[in-house]
């Protein structure tokens, strides 16, 4: 999520004009077609304009810059190709808590951070979700430089959490939550980085159940270095002997499905001796895709969002994994979500699957909590993502 990184850009805007990587035009959208300073308005595609840094780039339609007024809807969630099979790889939870404490480093087990309960996991499990990403923040494991020796303890912990899950038969994503950073500062040590996941893919080379994930939502970052730090963590995890395992690799400006064909096409170029890549995007359905906010655009807003990742995918040959998705415990919200996930199960060609966020023994009443058995985003939506299940 990009929710700590924003807040205070999003704070600054205007009311009368929309934030940064806010939603600006596109069909059916009410609302005001003007950025805040340094932003304007982009068509993403019939149904998405976007503010987007800088001045606006030409577009194909009159989405990007004008009010559209019209009722016309997304295409519709059947449009496919004749090898979808309309069954996801993957569906599941995050599960947060290794990462918290941000900036208390080392911080203490217990107090700034926390691992994954193994036994809510397992809960999951026994509904048919089967894929688990579980963040860790970089600075723990590695605490003096990112080629630096392991902490043990940090290193323990997260390993027995891995244990359980994929002994269960589960899949577990490894999540770097460090949005392209190591101590606050954007990783541009590309050698570094490489022998970093080398470092670790060694640790869980003989597991096929565990993927790699590159880093946690690139973001405001130059384009070619998060296409080079990609393909660095790649390199590394297939030096280390880890050639049975998928690579989840991530794009810039958080790895947002709704921009990625017009932010991140470069990452089609990352390549894979094992051929395993899967490109992760993230997706929320509040005014400007951060996650922030329990109401969701329109009912409509999750296909919207996701249709030009979608043909990115098929056009690149690609596979492609949500890694993040939500919305608020409200009918709206439901069928937005309701519509995004028979989106992407009617597009299993290029979709593997998706994760909820998310998961988390420390989670309270957050809005979106997927922790059982009283988690907020558990009781409202379990009954429906349960069936998206392999």
């Amino acid at each position: 999520m990009k929710a700590t990184i924003l807040a205070s850009t999003f704070a600054a805007g205007a009311l009368a004009q929309n934030g940064a990587w806010g939603q600006c035009g596109g069909n059916g959208w009410s609302g005001t077609t003007s950025c805040i300073s340094g932003y304007s308005c982009n068509y993403v595609n019939d149904w998405y304009s976007q503010c987007q840094p800088g001045t606006a780039a030409p577009t194909t339609t009159a989405a990007a810059t004008t009010l559209v007024t019209s009722t016309k809807t997304a295409p519709p969630a059947t449009t496919t190709t004749a090898t979808a099979s309309g069954k996801f790889k993957w569906f599941g939870v995050n599960e947060a808590g290794g990462e918290f404490g941000d900036g208390i480093f080392p911080g203490r087990w217990g107090t700034e951070f926390t691992f994954p309960d193994t036994n809510t996991i397992q809960t999951l499990r026994s509904q048919g979700y089967n894929i688990f990403r579980v963040g860790f923040a970089m600075e723990r494991l590695v605490p003096n430089t990112l080629t630096s020796s392991f902490d043990n303890g940090y290193l323990t912990n997260l390993t027995q959490v891995v244990n359980s899950v994929t002994n269960s038969g589960a899949y577990i994503v490894l999540d770097p939550h460090n949005y392209g950073r190591y101590y606050g500062k954007i990783i541009t040590d590309t050698a570094a980085f490489k022998t970093f996941w080398q470092n670790v893919a060694a640790k869980f080379a003989s597991n096929s159940k565990v993927i790699f994930d590159t880093n946690n939502e690139y973001n405001t970052m130059d384009q070619t270095l998060v296409l080079n730090l990609n393909q660095a963590a790649i390199d590394g995890i297939r030096a280390a002997g880890a050639t049975s395992q998928y690579i989840f690799v991530e794009g810039n400006q958080w790895t947002g499905a709704w921009s990625w064909n017009v932010t991140n096409t470069n990452l089609a170029a990352l390549t894979d001796p094992e051929n395993k890549i899967v490109y992760e995007m993230h997706q929320y359905l509040d005014s400007d895709s951060s996650g922030t906010s329990t109401s969701c655009v329109s009912s409509e807003i999750g296909v919207q969002r996701i249709v030009g990742a979608t043909a990115w995918l098929r056009a690149n040959g690609k596979k492609g994994v949500l890694g993040e998705f939500a919305g608020g415990a409200n009918s709206v919200c439901k069928a937005a979500v309701t519509g995004l996930l028979e989106h992407l199960k009617a597009n299993t060609d290029v979709w593997e699957g998706a994760l909820w966020w998310a998961a988390g023994p420390w989670w309270g009443d957050y809005m979106y909590s997927f922790e059982p058995p009283s988690g907020t985003g558990y009781t409202y939506y379990n009954s429906l993502l349960k069936t998206y299940t392999p």
